[in-house]
């Protein structure tokens, strides 16, 4: 297997959090084409944000209810220094890391568990940094006031990313006629342009999209195949929104972006070349059949009256595939893939991205 040495954060190496494992505030992953390799898994690159967009918002309320409850007790311990504060503390700070832990990314990787679920215990057996902490003109103390400072900033830095994410995604994705990286780059700068203008208007200042992070770059190889070497990314994050930041605009360079699933109301990631509103996940009130078969099959099913040169094409492009499905031709999912990019040639036809003859000719090929 490919190791890496992963550096210490500055909360790491103050608390003495053993190197090779990963702290909230510091984390590695591994960037290579349109993937990113996070622990022992590698998930197309927007994925994640997918999977932080469907999380429920009762998520970061618990988070944050839970981190009112952890201040008061880590501010207490520098004012009654005794262990029974201490261990009060870290029962505190434990609850918020079993919420954080569990988060999509995190989960993925090896947390340095043993370090963080005993981080006061070891604090006040290290005399010397207990002093420090104790010392408000000392960098211990700054990065003990840091780290609370931090997590209460934890949900909100979250949310923050996500409303941005789902303003781009509705009102600047959605109208796309078209799903590629030149589509979305054009969209985003529409977005930034309007973005800069508010942020000069109402605080006086420019809309940024910067923050520190640490790259290099590093050979890899796959763990089914370990001929295989390639070149990745190695990218260490101070904290999960500057991640989910990155992959996001990664994402977009590369095609793939959120959109929320117009049957389900779910986030699914659209991938590169391919436009589809529905999502491939079971559809609410189905056993089998995912939101994209049902959305093909319904807008299919819808009334036949005056039809348009183009759907009266459909029409009968999707009798034959189905008589093809019935004669068992080609397979379920075979037809249920035909009938999508059936419906995709009727789309552009009636956008008028394709005269007759040309939507014609490509309702031919089926």
């Amino acid at each position: 297997s490919f190791r890496l040495r992963i550096l210490p954060s500055p909360l790491a190496r103050f608390f003495a959090i053993i190197p090779f494992t990963y702290t909230y505030d510091q984390f590695t992953v591994f960037f290579h084409g349109d993937h990113v390799f996070i622990g022992e898994k590698d998930f197309p690159i927007g994925q994640c944000c997918v999977d932080i967009m469907n999380l429920d918002e009762s998520v970061f309320h618990e988070i944050d209810q839970r981190v009112r409850e952890f201040v008061p007790a880590a501010q207490a311990l520098l004012t009654e220094k005794t262990d029974s504060a201490a261990a009060s503390a870290q029962e505190k700070l434990n609850a918020v890391w079993d919420v954080i832990f569990a988060l999509p990314v995190y989960r993925e990787l090896k947390m340095d568990e043993e370090s963080n679920y005993h981080t006061f215990e070891r604090l006040l057996a290290d005399k010397e940094k207990w002093v420090q902490v104790q010392d408000p003109a000392s960098e211990g103390q700054a990065i003990y006031q840091g780290m609370i400072i931090g997590l209460g900033c934890f949900s909100s830095g979250l949310m923050g990313l996500r409303q941005q994410i789902a303003i781009m995604t509705e009102k600047y994705f959605e109208p796309l006629k078209r799903r590629n990286s030149g589509a979305y780059a054009e969209a985003y700068s529409t977005f930034y342009a309007q973005m800069l203008s508010v942020a000069a208007h109402l605080f006086g200042e420019d809309f940024t999209q910067s923050f520190p992070m640490e790259v290099s770059f590093v050979p890899m190889m796959r763990q089914a195949n370990e001929d295989e070497i390639f070149i990745a990314e190695k990218a260490t994050f101070n904290s999960l929104t500057d991640f989910l930041r990155t992959e996001f605009y990664r994402g977009l360079a590369a095609g793939n972006a959120p959109r929320r699933c117009h049957n389900c109301g779910r986030y699914f990631l659209l991938t590169a070349g391919y436009n589809t509103c529905y999502c491939s996940n079971i559809a609410p009130g189905e056993t089998e059949r995912t939101c994209r078969k049902v959305g093909a099959h319904r807008k299919e099913a819808q009334g036949k009256a005056n039809r348009t040169p183009a759907q009266v094409e459909y029409d009968r492009t999707y009798n034959r595939l189905k008589q093809r499905k019935n004669r068992k031709k080609i397979s379920r999912d075979e037809w249920n893939a035909a009938v999508a990019e059936a419906m995709n040639v009727l789309e552009q036809s009636e956008q008028g991205k394709l005269n007759d003859e040309e939507m014609r000719k490509r309702f031919a090929e089926f």
